[in-house]
């Protein structure tokens, strides 16, 4: 059966799919770039054509776009210079692991040059198990490169449209939201046309060696997601440690014991905390999400390699993953011209809509895509290869394998929103127990997130039950990439949120007016919403990606069930479920420590340099940039080894009956977890920012700043910090790594593993 769409179509469709994303990101940037970041001379009453609220206060313009620069300057060397820092560690890890793959694939076959019989096929001869070596090498430096590159261009467009974002809020809402959101694009998009054509690239050019060797060359291509991930979990690390350590010791000292606003400029580690937002936040979230994006499309293309698409040389079906991913592409940009320029946010109440829109178009959308993509490019009527035998599979099949796990991302978001916006009952609930002291709010705040958990996990039980009934792991991989199809969408009002954070904080240290800080304020609370429906997407997806990916796993394991009852499978899922145990304790007392040293610095500074809290001195700002940097290199080593040798270890002694049973207890215990810890952190913060906002009598009868209420709502907001952004998206990193690693080390695996239960 041929497909409608022909194999040429599919390398033009592709490739110009992913080129119209990077231009599209460049054309956002450069209208970012139209607003200036020095003074202008005049033309009209005071250098600017439209008027400014400085006019009516008076207020020189040109020294507050003087700071505004210098702060932006200052964030940006330091979320820099961090970066560089731990690209030189996470460089070292790179080239180790690398050695480690190719030594270990090699091996399978004794490192021989001649063709073996193909695993799936035994009629067929395959290419040497030492070129899959190599090439799986290969794939590995490309993924952790590119997962790297894309965290670092996501940082660099957010460090530059913060203090732009700020000086837009003179002119209202709606300039500003634009800025923000138009930045925050720019990553999108980059993110998602960049993994795209990377990916493809990759392909075409392994497929000049592989020639009808399909088997081989998409089992080479796994390593692409394997690095991908692997970066993303030091960045994620990393970064959420960074800064957390910076954000509760400026909260502590500032907001709790000197009773000074946040941001306020008097605090020495309000730069730090600023820079880590771009770090945590930013270059973390996108390398997560990147990673995300690559296994998936790795998990669909290894199990389609031995379906009816690989045995028949289909080129145009075998890149459904892929063309989906392009059609998002499209999809995604349609849909934001729908907050910048068709609908503009005129007040602060059209800001949260806005933004929830963009999901709800973006999903409708990429519906009728998937609809087109599955009629165009697949055949009427397949096999797809599930767990030895093939299974008949029809088009419209693989259409609902696809649609249903769009959809789930899609429920998981607006229950995400509902869990962790102060619009709704849960959050003010939270605020409400802040009346009678922390305990109430922390306890309120803890049964929030496990019960945040009940909705998303029914959502993502029924798409795997859907996608698997119909298409067996083929179907869970592309319901996890339909998940991610709108990824450009979701990463742009995610990285909405930290740059309105940003904006926020240097419209304090500037100087500015209360009724600036007011509108950035907003922003920056419907962002903090955004940010917890990226991590609820990015969470929902590990965890199909990760299902998809053990399916790929058993397979090339040779495997034929996975038995719970058996003494070897079951020991395994007790230890795999308290990995995300193990891993957040890690990664939590990491953030109690730096936390530590930071709230020591910042009390030191205060109680020794006269005059800093009249405001005649300027704090020492390095000194807590460097702690931060300092205890985020050091303290990320530890979970990033737990995570990248626990199936090394597992595998090599314990073999691969064992492996799957810990992969399968990490994916089950590290979905929840990771799901709770982030609602809970969001909820507390906004419930914090609730008070804080005093919009409704009820806020009003808990605030003002200052009150007992508030400081118990900033003690939970504290605690909440690692919960949300150090352990929380850490975990979902977990889940893909082990499993995506487990895939690319399996042939290793399957013919020398389980080392112990040889001699027994």
């Amino acid at each position: 059966m041929a497909t409608i769409l022909s194999d040429l179509g599919t390398e033009i469709l592709i490739p110009i799919c992913a080129v119209i994303g990077i231009l599209f990101s460049l054309f956002q940037w450069y209208l970012v770039s139209q607003v200036t970041l020095s003074p202008v001379k005049s033309d009209g009453k005071n250098g600017y054509k439209e008027s400014l609220i400085e006019e009516e206060e008076g207020i020189n313009d040109h020294t507050v776009v003087t700071k505004c620069a210098e702060i932006q300057s200052a964030i940006s060397e330091g979320a820099t210079s961090f970066l560089f820092t731990m690209y030189q560690y996470v460089g070292v890890f790179m080239v180790i692991f690398a050695i480690l793959i190719f030594v270990f694939l090699g091996s399978v076959e004794g490192f021989s040059t001649s063709s073996k019989i193909c695993t799936y096929d035994t009629t067929k001869t395959c290419k040497p198990a030492l070129m899959t070596a190599v090439f799986s090498t290969v794939a590995f430096l490309l993924g952790a490169v590119t997962s790297v590159v894309s965290g670092f261009l996501g940082m660099k467009i957010a460090t530059y449209a913060n203090a732009r974002t700020t000086l837009e809020a003179r002119k209202g809402v709606s300039k500003a939201f634009i800025v923000a959101f138009r930045s925050g694009a720019v990553m999108g998009f980059l993110l998602a046309a960049n993994g795209l054509l990377v990916l493809y690239i990759t392909i075409n050019l392994f497929k000049i060696y592989y020639g009808d060797d399909w088997e081989g060359l998409f089992e080479s291509i796994t390593g692409y997601g394997l690095g991908g991930s692997s970066m993303a979990l030091f960045g994620r690390v990393g970064g959420g440690i960074y800064t957390k350590a910076a954000d509760v010791g400026a909260d502590l000292v500032g907001k709790v014991e000197r009773n000074i606003p946040e941001d306020d400029p008097r605090n020495p580690a309000v730069i730090a905390d600023n820079v880590g937002d771009n770090v945590g936040d930013i270059a973390g979230m996108g390398s997560d999400l990147f990673g995300s994006y690559a296994e998936s499309s790795c998990a669909a293309l290894v199990v389609a390699s031995i379906s009816s698409f690989g045995n028949t040389h289909d080129f145009t079906s075998m890149m459904y993953p892929l063309i989906v991913s392009s059609v998002g592409i499209l999809v995604c940009l349609i849909t934001t011209l729908f907050a910048t320029d068709f609908f503009e946010v005129k007040t602060v109440k059209q800001i949260e809509p806005s933004l929830k829109n963009q999901l709800i178009i973006s999903t409708v959308l990429m519906t009728i895509g998937i609809a087109i993509v599955s009629w165009i490019a697949l055949p009427s009527s397949f096999t797809i290869f599930n767990f030895g035998a093939q299974k008949v599979v029809k088009n419209w099949q693989l259409f609902l394998c696809v649609s249903v796990g769009l959809w789930a991302g899609l429920i998981i978001g607006f229950v995400t929103e509902y869990y962790t916006s102060n619009a709704y009952s849960p959050v003010q609930d939270v605020a409400d127990s802040c009346r009678t002291g922390a305990a109430t709010n922390v306890i309120f705040g803890l049964a929030l997130g496990y019960k945040s958990v009940i909705i998303p996990i029914f959502a993502i039980a029924v798409s795997i039950f859907v996608s698997f009934s119909f298409a067996a792991m083929y179907g869970v991989a592309v319901a996890a990439l339909g998940m991610l199809s709108t990824i450009a969408t979701g990463l742009a009002i995610d990285a909405y949120g930290p740059i309105s954070d940003n904006a926020g904080g240097i419209a304090e240290m500037a100087g500015m007016s209360h009724r600036i800080r007011e509108r950035t304020d907003a922003l920056d609370a419907a962002g903090n919403t955004t940010a917890a429906i990226g991590k609820g997407f990015a969470i929902g997806s590990a965890a199909l990606v990760s299902l998809a990916l053990f399916g790929a796993f058993v397979s090339r394991a040779e495997i034929t069930t996975v038995d719970v009852l058996t003494p070897k499978v079951f020991i395994g899922l007790l230890v795999g479920a308290m990995l995300p145990y193990w891993f957040s304790a890690m990664t939590m007392k990491s953030v109690g420590k730096a936390a530590l040293k930071m709230v020591e610095e910042v009390r030191r500074q205060f109680n020794t340099i006269p005059g800093l809290m009249e405001g005649t001195a300027k704090p020492d700002y390095a000194t807590c940039v460097k702690i931060s940097t300092d205890a985020s290199i050091k303290e990320m080593i530890a979970p990033g080894a737990l995570v990248m040798l626990t199936p090394l270890i597992v595998g090599i002694f314990f073999g691969v009956e064992t492996l799957s049973g810990v992969l399968a207890g990490s994916l089950v215990s590290g979905v929840q977890i990771a799901i709770s810890a982030s609602n809970t952190g969001g909820a507390w913060d906004n419930a914090k920012k609730y008070i804080e906002a005093g919009v409704s009598d009820h806020a009003k009868s808990l605030g003002p700043k200052g009150s007992d209420p508030h400081k118990a709502a900033v003690i939970g907001d504290t605690i909440g910090d690692p919960l949300k952004d150090t352990s929380g998206p850490s975990l979902n990193i977990l889940i893909k790594l082990m499993a995506v690693e487990s895939l690319v080390f399996a042939p290793f695996f399957a013919t020398h593993g389980g080392l112990l239960f040889k001699f027994f």
